[in-house]
């Protein structure tokens, strides 16, 4: 009790253990309980079990870093018994699930969750999305989700969250927020949105951000934003925010004529959008004149008709007498096949 386990470094005055770079395949089973800071990295954890730290006893572990592991599996239990535990460091680990209990059934203390290019799998992310929904971690006031790659959030992930206060999403490939609610985050204070690939956002998720009292900084830079009309509540938006840092260096990425012009010197003129874009009234304009084309084939189909009704006739008088001698031909071979006299004069001569 009380010593350091082989490949680790202790140090009782600072409270803190690391094991660091030692091909472990496990939680060493005998750490100090003195720890409070606890460092394993760059081993080769592939699983943490359910329990991993239930025979050791460590009340006072505060911030446990198990980052770039090869962890693939964070299970049900695995974090149970660590009712310190207020800072968790995941990130560079290929995870593949994260067990919606794995801090217990009675939810956790942790207030920070770094899981920076740990969800490149999307079972992974939606595990989190569970764990998240679940209310496992109320408490949680940081939460980064940065260099995953992500593409889509999936819908309500932050709504059982109200502690959170710093939301990190940068680096990643996000291409809309239109199922991302931000609604019961009250105490959020910053949005990290760059280095995505953000294009326009909805007026509905400006409304969210209005709403939220705490919300003073959010990151816009480096996304590819689309100028067209669809980006003037944006824009409007900007114009008037406070919350946006360096929104003077926002620019347009699409179209190529606006490449490069500032979001905030963007004019209606600029977009073109005084006359409003209906698809619905647009394709009901379509219908109406193909009906008018159709309309007018068939009236001049049906004038043709009209103008050669006589000749129309006689062709077809031509052709009810070519089949009344067709079938006639046809009933005189039947007579003459039925008569047994004829049979022979059938077959002898030419009729």
């Amino acid at each position: 009790p009380g010593g350091c386990p082989a490949g680790c470094e202790c140090s009782e005055a600072a409270k803190t253990v690391k094991c660091v770079n030692g091909n472990l395949t496990e939680v060493p089973p005998d750490l100090p309980p003195y720890v409070r800071n606890l460092f394993i990295t760059g081993n080769r954890l592939a699983r943490l079990p359910a329990g991993a730290f239930a025979a050791q006893r460590l009340a006072e572990l505060g911030s446990l870093n198990l980052s770039s592991n090869h962890l693939r599996a964070v299970e049900a239990g695995a974090l149970s018994a660590l009712p310190a535990l207020r800072q968790l460091d995941l990130s560079g680990n290929p995870l593949a699930s994260l067990s919606p209990q794995a801090f217990g059934e009675g939810g956790s203390p942790l207030e920070e969750l770094a899981l920076r290019g740990a969800l490149r799998n999307q079972s992974a992310l939606l595990s989190l999305a569970a764990l998240l929904q679940a209310g496992a971690l109320r408490n949680l006031s940081r939460l980064e989700l940065a260099d995953n790659g992500l593409l889509l959030l999936p819908a309500g992930m932050f709504t059982a969250l109200p502690a959170l206060r710093h939301l990190d999403l940068s680096n990643n490939s996000l291409v809309g927020l239109r199922n991302v609610s931000f609604q019961g985050l009250g105490q959020l204070q910053s949005l990290n949105l760059s280095d995505n690939s953000l294009g326009v956002l909805r007026n509905g998720t400006l409304a969210q951000w209005r709403s939220l009292p705490a919300l003073r900084r959010i990151g816009f830079g480096h996304n590819s934003w689309v100028c067209d009309c669809a980006i003037e509540d944006l824009v409007a938006w900007l114009k008037e925010s406070d919350q946006v840092e360096g929104k003077e260096a926002l620019t347009c990425a699409y179209p190529e004529k606006m490449l490069g012009k500032a979001l905030l010197t963007i004019n209606a003129s600029d977009l073109n959008c005084s006359v409003p874009v209906d698809l619905p009234s647009q394709l009901q304009t379509s219908y109406v004149f193909l009906g008018i084309v159709l309309a007018l084939i068939g009236a001049i189909f049906l004038l043709v008709l009209y103008l050669n009704r006589k000749g129309i006739k006689k062709w077809m008088h031509n052709i009810r007498d070519a089949c009344r001698d067709h079938m006639e031909g046809y009933h005189y071979r039947y007579e003459i096949n039925a008569d047994p006299r004829l049979t022979n004069l059938s077959s002898n001569s030419d009729v």
